[in-house]
């Protein structure tokens, strides 16, 4: 997995928490429910990323 793709996947889920976070903060259900969702697609990426690389070993 390359550099670049482990940054954007971390991105995606640091915007995912921030999303979520200003959801809670302004009382939106649909920018909760954005957030939550690039949280959860970011972290599958990553582990997605770690098992290509464990079975490339």
């Amino acid at each position: 997995m390359s550099l670049g793709r482990k940054i954007r996947d971390k991105a995606q889920v640091v915007k995912g928490w921030a999303r979520q976070r200003l959801g809670r903060a302004t009382d939106n259900q649909r920018l909760q429910t954005e957030g939550k969702t690039d949280r959860v697609m970011g972290n599958l990426k990553q582990a997605g990323g770690k098992a290509k690389d464990a079975f490339k070993r």
